[in-house]
This record gives structure tokens, C-alpha cells and sequence, in this order.
């Protein structure tokens, strides 16, 4: 019986220790279970401590502390981080699922390039919508003002300006400008365009508009001049100019020649500027196609009434697609009205209303109104003409191309417009004859002044050399082919030895040979004047690079 009480005594004093025990740290159940709940990336910026028994989580950045009870969770802590002014910038932002870093500079500056790329109006950043779509995405980015955003876009401009001219500077190769009149049609006002074309030392073909610069009326030579001289200066081209293409008229022509004999040094320009001044071959081709036009002026003229009729309005437009939907006629092209200054925008037009032939045929049966409609001989001549221009259109597409260099394809295609227009001359059809006569009185008005550097950029095409002016020429000239074929082999020799002169180191080449025999006077004569013979002989009877390609 003692024995048995002693026994129970001895295990409720152990129950009781380990009671005990357990009651001197209560906190490491909690701690513990604790631990296993934080999951959230959160605790990756907060520290859990205790104020006054309450658990919160503390910002390892800014100190900044939120309640970190059982019932409540991380999201206070994670929208603090989007906003947290101390967080250095590889923390990960656990509001955005990129993990990206907002920057403030940054997206003022991503605001100023969508203002420049889209011409938006300055004053969007003071529209509402604008403002709060912004706030949405980014409550931390405060909108700039208007005055603020243009002074954004003008250093943006100004970085960009000095980060082309130090490109511009290190390049080796001579720069080709284009330049180009444009008007506003807002306020009617006219701008010089201007750019530079080059190849860099990588052999990449480069294009940076240069100025984009407000004329004053009237757009007469003197103001033509003054703002291709001021921006010529200002990048510091005036001795690395190769070309420059303009369109074709009067102006043009006394621009360029005054500022050859003014303001810069022919010595200075390849072949001492005989290739400086090039006309635009688009704007050849749109003058010898516009000559062809006047033809059919008539028919032109109404069809373009009829495309204007039937675009006039949402009901004529309904109207016409039914009438196609009847005739079975697909509309998978709309009626596009011309410019007529534009040629090809003549073409696609002329091209549209052919396809619709049959449908302007039924309206012109059932709208009393419609009193445009063209003849059956005027619907002849638009088609005779429309499969004529054809080959233009392809052409003058190819001549746009911006990703390709195009300067060698302009001699084949050139020489084919040219014997095609001889072709159309002997045709049957008086209407193309006449066409055809009209256009190559046009065209030999610049095929003198352009056949010649074509060319010479065809030669360097490795696909054809010479042989391929050689073929053409002799299509063209016949017998009379010769001069022109020599014409063009000399201007390639001639333009060949101006780089070499200009980019060889200047020697003098007496002295090089005098100390040459000088030197192998001494001892043998004989052996002396076999080494003499072996140094000077292969530069006599050495052929230059172009003899060799």
C-alpha cells in the first residue's frame, strides 16, 4: 500500500515538472506556427516583431509597421511596397507579377517618345481620362504639366541630336541628302524635310532625318537655299557631301547651282561636283506619267466625278455595295479618290473603278442623279491606259524602297521604261502612240542627265558589271553605243581615282625612288639593280582593284 502511494506521487511530481516546463516557454508553439505561415513574398521586406504583445511587420527599408494579427494578411504590406520611397532598386515589387522597378524618370520619359512617335497634343496630359487611366496603372507617377512634357521633348530631341552628330562625325564614308518640300494641311504651312543617307563602317545602310524646318513664304530659291545651307552648316556636312537629290524644277536647280558656287568647295565634292546635284527618279517617272495622262484627260475627268459621286455620302456608299452584291461583284477594294499630283494614286484609282465597271453600269440605270458616268469608249481608253501603267506603278515601287539599297536597280529599270515607250510608239492604237510619243518627249528631257551615274552604280552591282550597261546601251544606240559605253566606263575610272587620291596618304614618290637607288648602289651594281628591278617593276605593271573587279 506505501509502496503503491509512493509510486503515484513520483509520476504526478513529473506530470507536474513538465507542466512547469512547458508553462517557462510559451512562446515557441507560436513562433513556430508562425514561421509556417509566412508564404507571402512579403516577408522577403518585412521583419515580424512585438510591440506590446502585437504582432506587426516592420519594412526593412523604411521602418514602416502593419499589423500582423491571425485575421489579418499580407496585402497592406505588399501595396506598401509599391510606394515604400526607401527600396533599393533590385527589390523585386511584389505589386507588379513583371517584378519590374517603377522609375518616375523613366516613365516621363517613355510619356515624351508617345507623344513624339504619335504626335499626340501636348495638352493630353491635361485631360481627365488621361490622368486617371495613368493613376490606375501607376498611383506613385505624378503627371507632369504641358510645359513640363515639352521640355522633356526638346532635351529628348537635343540628346538625340548630339548622339547623331557624334555618329555623323565618326563616320568614314561620304553622306547622300535628300530634300523634300511638304505642306500642312492644317494650317497650309510648308516644310523643308532633309536627310542623310550613309553607310556606316559596319556596311549598314543608315537614313536620319536631319531637320524637319518651317519655310517662310514665298518658297522661292533665297528660302530654299537658307535652310539647306543652315542645316548643312550646323552638322558640319559641307566636306563629307556626296550627293544631293531633289525633285525636279526650276527652283531646285538655282538652289543647287548657287550653292555650289557659294558656299562649297567642288575640289572637296566627287569628281569636283559633276554627281552633286541628282534628280529623283519618282519624281521623273510621276512627270513623264502625268504628261502620258493628259491623253485621257476627258476620261479621267469622269471618272473621278463618278468615284466622287459615289463616295459623296454613307447612303450612296450603302447603296453602291448592294448594287456590287447584285452583280455579283466582290467589294473587297473601295472607291479611292485620286490626287492629282500623284500619279499612282491616278493608277490605283483608275485600277478600283475597272473592277467595279459593271456596278457603276446598273447605277447609272437606276439613279436619275448620277450624270457622270463615263462613255463606252472613255471605259476603253481608261482600261487600254490602266494596263499600260502597270509597269510604272511596280517600278516606282521598287524606287521607294526603304530597307534595300536602290541606286542599282535604277539603270535597269530606267533602260526598260525607256525601250518599252520606243515599243508603244510603234503601236496600232493611236490613243497609246500618242500616250507613248507625249511620255518620251518627257523622259528624253532627263535621260541625259541621269542614264550616265545610274550607270555607274549598276557597274558596282556584281551581279552585272559592265556587261550589263554594255547590253543596254547597245538596245538603245545601236551602232552610236560605243561612245556612250566608253562615256560610262570613264566616268567609273574617273570617280574610282578621285577615292584613291582622296583617301591615299600624300608621298612623294621621286624621293621613295631615289633612296630606292641609293640604297642598291651599294655593293653588287648587278644584284643591285635586280632588286631595284623587282621593287619598281610590279607597281609599274600592277592593276588597280577596279581593272581587277
Amino acid at each position: 500500500m506505501a509502496s503503491q502511494i509512493e509510486e503515484n506521487l513520483r509520476a504526478s511530481s513529473i506530470n507536474a515538472i513538465s507542466l512547469d516546463d512547458e508553462s517557462q516557454r510559451p512562446s515557441q508553439p507560436d513562433e513556430v506556427e508562425l514561421k509556417k505561415r509566412r508564404y507571402s513574398r512579403a516577408w522577403d521586406h518585412f521583419e515580424p516583431v512585438k510591440v506590446k504583445g502585437v504582432p506587426y511587420g516592420a519594412c526593412k527599408y523604411c521602418d514602416r509597421r502593419y499589423k500582423n494579427a491571425r485575421n489579418c494578411g499580407t496585402k497592406s504590406m505588399l501595396d506598401h511596397m509599391l510606394k515604400c520611397p526607401n527600396r533599393p532598386r533590385d527589390a523585386q515589387n511584389e505589386g507588379d507579377t513583371g517584378g519590374s522597378y517603377f522609375d518616375r524618370d523613366v516613365s516621363r520619359k517613355k510619356l515624351a517618345h508617345a507623344i513624339i512617335l504619335h504626335e499626340y497634343p501636348l495638352s493630353i496630359v491635361d485631360h481627365v481620362g488621361f490622368r486617371n487611366f495613368v493613376a490606375s496603372l501607376q498611383p506613385m507617377f505624378k503627371m507632369v504639366s504641358r510645359n513640363t512634357i515639352k521640355n522633356d521633348i526638346i532635351k529628348f530631341f537635343n540628346n538625340l541630336k548630339s548622339q547623331n552628330s557624334m555618329l555623323l562625325e565618326k563616320v568614314t564614308s561620304r553622306i547622300a541628302i535628300t530634300t523634300d518640300m511638304w505642306t500642312s494641311n492644317s494650317n497650309k504651312k510648308g516644310f523643308m524635310a532633309i536627310t542623310g543617307h550613309f553607310i556606316d563602317d559596319s556596311w549598314r545602310l543608315q537614313s536620319h532625318i536631319l531637320r524637319f524646318a518651317y519655310v517662310h513664304v514665298a518658297h522661292d530659291k533665297d528660302a530654299l537655299y537658307g535652310a539647306l545651307v543652315n542645316c548643312l552648316f550646323d552638322w558640319n556636312l559641307e566636306r563629307k557631301l556626296s550627293t544631293i537629290k531633289v525633285d525636279n524644277c526650276s527652283t531646285n536647280n538655282t538652289m543647287i547651282k548657287t550653292l555650289l558656287d557659294e558656299k562649297l568647295n567642288k575640289k572637296k565634292l566627287l569628281l569636283s561636283g559633276r554627281v552633286f546635284h541628282v534628280r529623283c527618279a519618282a519624281h521623273i517617272l510621276n512627270l513623264i506619267v502625268q504628261e502620258g495622262l493628259k491623253v485621257i484627260g476627258d476620261s479621267i475627268s469622269k471618272i473621278r466625278d463618278s468615284v466622287l459621286y459615289w463616295i459623296g455620302s454613307a447612303g450612296r456608299i450603302e447603296r453602291f455595295e448592294e448594287a456590287a452584291h447584285l452583280v455579283h461583284c466582290s467589294c473587297y477594294m473601295k472607291l479611292e479618290y485620286d490626287c492629282s499630283t500623284r500619279w499612282n494614286s491616278t493608277y490605283l484609282m483608275l485600277r478600283t473603278t475597272i473592277e467595279y465597271k459593271e456596278v457603276f453600269n446598273k447605277l447609272s440605270l437606276t439613279d436619275t442623279n448620277y450624270k457622270s458616268y463615263p462613255t463606252k469608249e472613255q471605259w476603253s481608253n481608261a482600261e487600254d491606259v490602266s494596263e499600260k501603267l502597270k509597269l510604272f506603278y511596280h517600278i516606282t515601287e521598287q524606287f521607294l524602297g526603304t530597307q534595300y539599297p536602290t541606286s542599282s536597280q535604277y539603270f535597269t529599270k530606267v533602260c526598260e521604261i525607256k525601250l518599252e515607250l520606243e515599243a508603244w510608239v510603234k503601236e496600232l492604237n493611236p490613243l497609246i502612240s500618242d500616250m507613248a510619243s507625249a511620255m518620251l518627249l518627257k523622259f528624253k528631257k532627263y535621260w541625259d542627265d541621269v542614264h550616265i551615274l545610274m550607270g555607274v552604280a549598276a557597274i558596282f552591282d556584281p551581279r552585272y558589271k559592265m556587261r550589263l550597261v554594255e547590253f543596254f546601251l547597245l538596245l538603245i544606240y545601236g551602232e552610236e553605243a560605243s561612245t556612250k559605253i566608253q562615256e560610262g566606263r570613264s566616268n567609273c575610272y574617273d570617280l574610282f581615282q578621285d577615292y584613291k587620291s582622296k583617301l591615299s596618304a600624300p608621298h612623294d614618290s621621286l624621293a621613295s625612288s631615289s633612296s630606292e637607288v641609293t640604297s642598291y648602289t651599294q655593293g653588287d651594281r648587278l644584284s643591285s639593280f635586280d632588286r631595284f628591278v623587282a621593287s619598281t617593276g610590279a607597281t609599274v605593271e600592277k592593276r588597280s582593284k577596279l581593272d581587277m573587279y
